[in-house]
C-alpha cells in the first residue's frame, strides 16, 4: 500500500544553453565578418579616395607656389660681357637647363644627365600641363614613391635629359591612387600638345607615338634615343628632343607599362 502511494517527482536537467551554442557561434562569426568588411572598406576608401585628395591638394599647392615664385622673380638676363675677363661669371653649359643646373650634373653621352643628388632630389622644378586631360602637375627629380610619386607629383627619371634639351626628358606618374596624375594617359592621341614650364621657359611637345603595353623593365623607352627593347617597332632611330611619359597598365595593376612619346615643337 505504501509503495503504491508513493509519487515520483520528475527531475528536470538543464542543458545550460548547449542548444543555443551553434546560434551563438554563427552570430559571433557574422559579427567578425562584418567587422572585417568594414575595415576593408575603410582601407579601400583611404587608398582610392583619401590618398587622392591629399596628393592632389599638395600638388596644386606646389604648382601655385612655383608659378607665383616664377612670376615674382622672372629669369635674370645674362650679364653683358665685360672687357675684364676676371669679371665674367662662369656660364651654365648650354646643354643643361639653368632651372635644374644646381641639381643635375652636366649630361653624359647622348644628351642624358646623371642622377640628381642631395636633399633637393625630390624638389619640384617644373610644371607639366596636358590640355586634353585637364592635367596640371608639378615635376620633381627622381621616381621615388614616398618622396615624389605618392605626393601627387610627376617624377623625372634620373639620368635623362632636362626639359627642352636634346635627349629624352622622361617622366613617370601614378595611374591610380595618390593623385593619379596619369590616370587617363591612355586617352592621348597623336598630335596632342603637352607643355613643360620651368623658371626660364615653357617648352611644348607634340605626341608622336604611343606604346600601349610593354614590360616594366623595358629601359629602352627612356634612353636618349627611345626605342622599346621588347617591341622594337616602337621608338626612334635618330637623336632629338623627346618627352616620355610612363605609367602602369592596365588600371589598378602594375603588370605592364604604358608609354607615350612626344617630340619638342620648335619655337614659333
Amino acid at each position: 500500500m505504501r509503495a503504491r502511494g508513493r509519487e515520483r517527482v520528475p527531475v528536470v536537467v538543464q542543458s545550460r544553453g548547449r542548444r543555443h551554442t551553434p546560434a551563438r557561434l554563427l552570430w559571433t562569426g557574422a559579427e567578425a565578418v562584418v567587422t572585417c568588411g568594414v575595415v576593408l572598406l575603410l582601407l579601400v576608401v583611404h587608398q582610392l579616395w583619401w590618398t587622392n585628395q591629399e596628393a592632389r591638394a599638395e600638388a596644386r599647392e606646389q604648382v601655385r607656389v612655383l608659378e607665383r615664385e616664377w612670376d615674382i622673380s622672372p629669369p635674370v638676363p645674362p650679364p653683358v660681357p665685360s672687357r675684364d675677363p676676371s669679371s665674367v661669371p662662369p656660364s651654365v653649359p648650354p646643354s643643361v637647363s639653368p632651372s635644374v643646373s644646381s641639381s643635375l650634373s652636366p649630361p653624359a653621352g647622348g644628351g642624358e644627365s646623371r642622377p640628381p643628388s642631395g636633399p633637393s632630389s625630390s624638389a619640384a622644378f617644373a610644371v607639366l600641363r596636358i590640355p586634353r586631360l585637364g592635367l596640371t602637375a608639378p615635376v620633381a627629380h627622381g621616381v621615388s614613391k614616398r618622396s615624389v610619386l605618392d605626393r601627387g607629383y610627376v617624377g623625372h627619371y634620373p639620368g635623362t635629359a632636362a626639359p627642352g634639351r636634346t635627349g629624352n626628358f622622361a617622366l613617370a606618374g601614378h595611374r591610380n591612387t595618390h593623385g593619379e596624375p596619369f590616370r587617363y594617359l591612355n586617352r592621348l592621341v597623336k598630335g596632342d600638345e603637352i607643355s613643360v614650364r620651368t623658371r626660364d621657359a615653357t617648352y611644348t611637345y607634340r605626341v608622336d607615338q604611343i606604346l600601349p603595353r610593354t614590360a616594366p623593365r623595358d629601359i629602352g623607352v627612356i634612353r636618349a634615343v627611345p626605342r622599346s627593347l621588347v617591341k622594337p617597332s616602337y621608338g626612334y632611330e635618330a637623336p632629338g628632343a623627346y618627352l616620355t611619359l610612363t605609367t602602369c597598365t592596365p588600371e589598378f595593376s602594375s603588370a605592364y607599362r604604358l608609354v607615350v612619346w612626344a617630340t619638342l615643337v620648335p619655337d614659333r
